[in-house]
């Protein structure tokens, strides 16, 4: 009976074989600790420190895609000395196709370089910078769903003169568990970031609604003044105010900032105080819009506001009404419907001009209803234009209706239906009742 043969295992083969266990140790602790956290700072840095002990390195880094510039750019770098990190940190960009890391991004593929000094793509900006000598170096794309996230670098290895094609297995390995953390972790921090901006809109649509009228409605004398806005999204460019100039008047103003978002629910803001601190003690709508444009004139270039302001007696039912660049008004008066389009001037914030005013006396029953642009400009989810030819054949089938802002405001998002809504929908109404 033959002998069995025993294989022997050379010093070097189980040194080979001890190292190899040793990696394979240390990538499934990287494993966990990657599985442990969403921060992504935090998470590049713990992966780089173990990576430089894995991959016995001097010194290792990760560049990051920054998606609006187009550049990458050192978000960690673990070496030896701390201010040579922050160097590249602050100071040092990569272009695609610039440098070893730029040609890993722009190709999307690993890249072994064992002699950067016969390497032409190797600039060595960053090491001039530094004063770091880089001799050998192994970069590898990190790759996610969407495309590329960034490049991984380890710079010369450590007890030996070059890096092997294991090194670049286990780098790979490395990365591509990274890759996927880094991914989770950029949601987590978007989806963090988003959340934290609806709330600050939440609070500033909140804040906003606070400038507007505690009531929707406001009765004084024979008067009766109504309002409803509908914001596009979570703040507005719209404004109205109900107010008292005097003793026995009532004020409805109405206005529309231009453009959208958060700018104009500042510049809404603005406007609104401004018009409430001006408006006390002053009879003369034209007066009043004037001062509120000069005031509003240092607004940023592109931003200004159209309005209306109509001041009544609340006895006598007479209305003075001045105009700054805003859709016509629509005048309900013994079930008849027309526009009235008083002379006016440009939008405030746009030059120093004067208001003309124009006067007339409502009966009861009559009806002055004004609008914003985001009425009449509405559109469903076809691209057709409601118009205001459609506004005021609605007002006018629904004249005697007693909530007609709120019925007009339904009838537009009916409209709308599915669509997005671009603007912003605000409706007042001044009534004379007996």
């Amino acid at each position: 009976m033959k002998e069995d043969k025993l294989r022997s295992i050379s010093e070097e083969q189980l040194s080979q074989m001890e190292k190899k266990l040793s990696d394979l140790r240390l990538l499934m602790e990287i494993t966990a600790v990657i599985s442990s956290t969403l921060d992504l700072k935090e998470l590049i840095e713990i992966v780089m420190e173990k990576a430089k002990e894995v991959m016995h390195v001097e010194a290792c880094s990760i560049l990051l895609m920054n998606k609006k510039t187009g550049l990458l750019e050192f978000e960690v770098a673990i070496g030896e000395d701390e201010n040579k990190v922050d160097i590249l940190k602050k100071h040092v960009t990569v272009k695609p196709g610039e440098g070893i890391a730029g040609w890993v991004a722009q190709n999307q593929k690993p890249l072994i370089v064992q002699d950067t000094g016969s390497d032409e793509r190797f600039t060595g900006r960053a090491d001039k910078m530094t004063g770091f000598c880089t001799r050998g170096i192994i970069a590898v794309p990190i790759m996610g769903r969407s495309g590329l996230i960034g490049v991984a670098e380890i710079l010369n290895p450590m007890g030996r003169d070059l890096f092997s094609d294991y090194d670049l297995e286990i780098f790979q390995a490395l990365c591509r568990q990274v890759a996927v953390a880094m991914e989770n972790a950029l949601f987590h921090k978007e989806s963090l970031e988003k959340e934290r901006l609806n709330q600050e809109l939440e609070l500033a649509s909140t804040i906003q609604r606070s400038f507007l009228p505690d009531m929707p409605v406001f009765e004084a004398g024979r008067l009766r003044l109504s309002g409803v806005t509908i914001p596009a999204k979570h703040v507005s460019g719209d404004l109205y105010d109900f107010s008292e100039p005097l003793p026995d008047k009532a004020g409805l103003f109405i206005g529309d900032i231009s453009g959208k978002g958060v700018s104009a629910a500042l510049f809404m803001a603005k406007a609104i105080s401004e018009f409430r601190f001006f408006m006390n003690g002053i009879d003369d709508p034209g007066a009043l819009l004037g001062r509120l444009n000069r005031q509003l004139s240092d607004t940023p270039r592109g931003m200004f506001l159209t309005c209306i302001y109509a001041i009544a007696d609340q006895r006598t039912a007479s209305v003075r009404v001045a105009v700054a660049g805003h859709p016509p008004i629509i005048m309900i008066r013994s079930g008849n419907v027309s526009l009235m389009e008083p002379e006016g001037g440009p939008p405030l914030g746009i030059m120093d001009t004067d208001f003309p005013v124009s006067e007339l006396a409502l009966d009861p029953g009559d009806r002055m209803i004004m609008v914003t642009d985001g009425v009449f400009d509405a559109k469903n989810d076809k691209g057709e234009r409601l118009g205001f030819d459609a506004v005021e054949e609605f007002a006018r089938k629904n004249s005697s209706a007693d909530n007609l802002p709120d019925l007009i405001a339904g009838h537009v998002n009916a409209f709308i239906g599915d669509a997005d809504r671009a603007d912003d929908v605000t409706i007042v109404e001044l009534r004379c009742m007996h």
